[in-house]
């Protein structure tokens, strides 16, 4: 082995930067995505959070635009408001506290990255950022999302090949 990340691939002659940079998101990410629409009422994203056991879910509109997402950390806040610390009791907070759907209590603006982009940038994003997982979006609409552990699987692929 030579350079951490770098050794050769004997069957390809190619490093395993240079596999990581050619394999794109699009190859690697989940493409049957469990969504919530932006006008779901808060029951029954309470039923997808608690049937699906994900993290985050992205959040779409009639045109599967990704428009936001809603993670674990929005629904206890809403479920546990009267818990909330005194210091994030801001307008914001009570106003999503009160939210009826997910248009009202979602994160808007989520990060996301085209399917075209590497898998390598995808990890470099999660690290930098310190996500879990990301949204991939083509020309606004969701096609997939890409999860920590699909990247660690396929890495472990590309490892193993060498």
């Amino acid at each position: 082995m030579t350079d951490a990340g770098n050794e050769d691939c004997i069957q390809c002659g190619r490093s395993f930067s240079e596999s990581c940079n050619e394999k794109l998101i699009e190859q690697v990410m989940t493409k049957d995505v469990v969504t919530i629409h932006e006008n779901d009422p808060l029951d029954k994203i309470l039923d997808i959070f608690s049937k699906h056991h994900f993290h985050t879910y992205p959040v779409v509109n009639d045109n599967n635009d990704l428009v936001g997402i809603i993670n674990q950390d929005v629904m206890l806040r809403i479920l546990l408001v009267q818990r909330t610390p005194r210091l994030d009791h801001t307008h914001h907070a009570a106003v999503v506290a009160q939210g009826e759907t997910a248009k009202n209590i979602m994160i808007p603006h989520p990060v996301s990255m085209s399917s075209g982009e590497s898998l390598c940038e995808a990890a470099d994003m999660m690290l930098k950022h310190k996500m879990d997982r990301v949204c991939v979006v083509d020309g606004g609409k969701l096609v997939g999302i890409m999860c920590k552990p699909d990247i660690l699987n396929e890495i472990y692929e590309l490892r193993g090949s060498e």
